[in-house]
């Protein structure tokens, strides 16, 4: 059912998924990628976005079902890898090693999963169909990809135009601040496994 559309529902919609998805905070990671020679097509990556929002929007929790997997361990699946991703943010190491027969195309991983579709986007999806009407929901991942789509279209000029210091610290700042994304997302949803398992 499509519902009906309601500016305010689609408004909250939007910046609920902007604040979760937080493509302008990516942007240091993006840069880093491109430094490694690692290839991001901006298009590829938004339609594979939108298609994983759309799946996930309708199908994803009995996707999930047949694995035996709830979206609790899927949340958590995903905020380790933002973890480690952080990490080599902080520390300036590389824990993603990748081998010689790679794809060099960054594009879905880990541009669409986990940092873009991941773990906190797609569970924050779920629960807003239990608010808001669909097209409202729908409305607002639109918009939200033509942002992601921009966003990814300018990272070379941002580079070009911002020195390597300020980027530098631009790193470390949103490399802490995704450690602690990854840190709330892993406790939040252990805690609620946890409860759960107990009020069994």
């Amino acid at each position: 059912m499509i519902g009906t559309f309601d500016f305010q529902q689609f408004v909250s919609a939007f910046f609920v998924l902007f604040a979760i998805i937080d493509i302008t905070g990516s942007i240091p990671i993006f840069i880093s990628l491109r430094k490694k020679h690692r290839k991001i097509y901006a298009g590829k990556a938004t339609l594979l976005s939108l298609l994983m929002f759309v799946v996930f929007f309708f199908v994803g929790e009995a996707f999930l079902q047949l694995f035996s997997v709830d979206i609790a361990s899927f949340a958590i699946a995903g905020s380790l890898v933002i973890f480690i991703m952080a990490l080599e943010m902080i520390l300036d190491i590389q824990i993603f090693q990748d081998p010689e027969d790679a794809p060099k195309d960054s594009s879905f991983f880990p541009i669409v999963f986990p940092l873009i579709a991941g773990a906190g986007s797609l569970t924050t999806l779920i629960s807003l169909r239990s608010q808001y009407d669909n097209i409202n929901i729908g409305l607002a991942v639109l918009v939200n990809m033509i942002i992601i789509y921009t966003v990814l279209k300018l990272t070379k000029k941002i580079e070009q135009y911002v020195s390597t210091g300020i980027l530098y610290m631009i790193r470390k700042f949103f490399g802490i601040i995704l450690l602690a994304i990854s840190v709330k997302l892993f406790t939040s949803n252990l805690t609620y496994m946890i409860e759960t398992y107990i009020s069994k």
